[in-house]
């Protein structure tokens, strides 16, 4: 098999996957509940299909011989490299195991929409139960050093360990909890009462299309809508879609969720079209595409010169609601610091505590010392030591986020990773750019897009996340940008 019949092949692996992730996201947006099970089936066969087209033996072969042929491209060596450690992943994995855990997916999510909306984790409970039994089977596959939650974790953050994030999150807990401290404790607190009313559906969702438009994300190549947990896929480079979600009383609630799920979208809108059905056309790590969100999200979304340039469009929204308020009381209120129950609603300052707690439990889970029936008493005996809050019940507790539903237990430590990359990576942006503020007041992002394009999207997988982050910023990764940040901005804003 030569490199261009190779490539061809793994194309039409990846056209199966991209038709997978269609069924998914048709499943979160529209699919009525009674085609679930027939759903399950589809996902179940297309599942099994796609691993037995890519762990073919001669596909093996083909990527043996190759990687040992030094007369590839630059590129189709990395093709090959990275082909070559999917690869040893997958065929590590019986066949009869990916249906298994495909069909125990999807019975998993079906049970926790209901379970979510009733608080009832017991309805919950022996699905979750089934999947961690067959993650853990798959940390057996993959086998591992250290403990089985390395195998999956490198599901998300390729070379990451628990042994290397235990000391960066007890770092981030001691810091963010003392500065966190510190704000509740400042006499210098925001007046956010004007936040408490109602606020259009309608408008919400407007604006967030207005900002999105700006931002660069292309509504040619892609979609909005809404579902429980906002989420970004792509089935391809040209058809990249996100969801949001409204609430009536959360003002910012839709506009964030766009602008992260933005994020995620423009780093898959700007691969290059040259690695198209391609394993390059992919993200270095969860964590990286957690910094492309995360950035747009926060750094960015809630500037101050972010709101100078938006005050007056978001307030036309709004029918008069927001007459008596003033820039700076915007800004103030959407970067309001207070512990709170709901990750993604969490300020800056408390976000990375939610995330220790998941990995907390995570760890622990996979390891064997707590079993499912204990995750919501754990889970609110974590909330209460972290953030000093009660948890009132399962939806705004441990049946909140969608991941464990999937199957994504090792996917939580990259949010708190993508903070600390995008932290470092926005630090040099501002460095090579030094009108980046100025041009963000006046709504442009092109330069803060194209410079993104550049230095992470149109990478791919062409490098780890280490070098990404290396090679750009000039440093190792480090969590001393992001909490510098944070002490900057939030010493600022409350008067520390």
């Amino acid at each position: 098999m030569t490199i261009d019949e190779l490539k061809e092949e793994l194309g039409k692996c990846i056209d199966v996957n991209g038709s997978i992730s269609l069924l998914h996201w048709d499943q979160e947006v529209y699919m009525p509940p009674k085609a679930a099970p027939a759903r399950g089936r589809q996902l179940a066969t297309l599942s099994t299909m796609a691993h037995r087209m890519f762990t073919r033996p001669e596909i093996g072969e083909a990527l043996k011989r190759l990687g040992d042929d030094d007369g590839l491209s630059e590129d189709d060596a990395a093709i090959v490299r990275e082909t070559q450690y999917d690869y040893g992943r997958a065929t590590k994995l019986p066949e009869s195991f990916v249906e298994m855990f495909s069909e125990e997916q999807n019975k998993a999510f079906q049970a926790w929409i209901p379970a979510r909306e009733q608080s009832d984790f017991n309805h919950f409970q022996p699905h979750l139960e089934k999947v961690v039994e067959l993650l853990r089977q798959k940390a057996d596959y993959y086998g591992y050093e250290g403990t089985p939650y390395n195998a999956l974790l490198s599901d998300y953050e390729r070379g990451m360990t628990a042994e290397q994030i235990q000391p960066i999150f007890q770092e981030l807990a001691q810091e963010q909890s003392a500065l966190v401290e510190q704000i509740m404790n400042s006499p210098n607190q925001p007046d956010t009462k004007w936040v408490d009313q109602e606020w259009d559906d309608q408008a919400q969702w407007d604006f967030s299309l207005v900002v999105l438009r700006d931002m660069g994300y292309d509504f040619d190549a892609g979609r909005q809508d809404r579902s429980i947990h906002p989420f970004t896929t792509n089935f391809d480079l040209k058809d990249v879609r996100i969801t949001t979600r409204i609430h009536p009383r959360e003002l910012f609630s839709c506009l964030t969720g766009s602008i992260h799920e933005g994020g995620h979208a423009l780093y898959e809108q700007g691969f290059l079209e040259s690695d198209q059905r391609t394993v390059l056309a992919e993200a270095a790590s969860l964590g990286i595409h957690e910094s492309q969100s995360r950035m747009w999200e926060n750094m960015i979304g809630r500037s101050k010169p972010f709101w100078q340039h938006y005050e007056t469009q978001f307030k036309q929204h709004y029918n008069g609601q927001m007459d008596d308020t003033s820039v700076d009381d915007i800004y103030r209120a959407i970067n309001k610091v207070e512990p709170s129950l709901i990750r993604v609603e969490a300020d800056e300052c408390t976000y990375n505590l939610h995330v220790i707690i998941r990995f907390e439990i995570e760890l622990a889970l996979i390891e064997g010392d707590i079993t499912v029936a204990d995750i919501p008493e754990v889970w609110n005996a974590k909330m209460n030591d972290y953030l000093g809050l009660d948890v009132p019940d399962d939806t705004q507790g441990c049946l909140q986020d969608i991941h464990w539903s999937h199957g994504s237990i090792g996917y939580f430590p990259t949010y708190a990773l993508g903070n600390l990359y995008a932290a470092q990576l926005f630090e040099k942006m501002e460095q090579d750019n030094p009108d980046l503020w100025i041009q963000v007041g006046q709504g442009d992002f092109s330069h803060i897009l194209k410079w993104l394009r550049k230095n992470i999207h149109e990478v791919g997988r062409r490098k780890t996340a280490d070098a990404i982050v290396r090679d750009t910023s000039g440093n190792e990764p480090t969590s001393r940008p992001y909490l510098n940040y944070l002490e900057r901005k939030y010493g600022e804003l409350y008067g520390l």
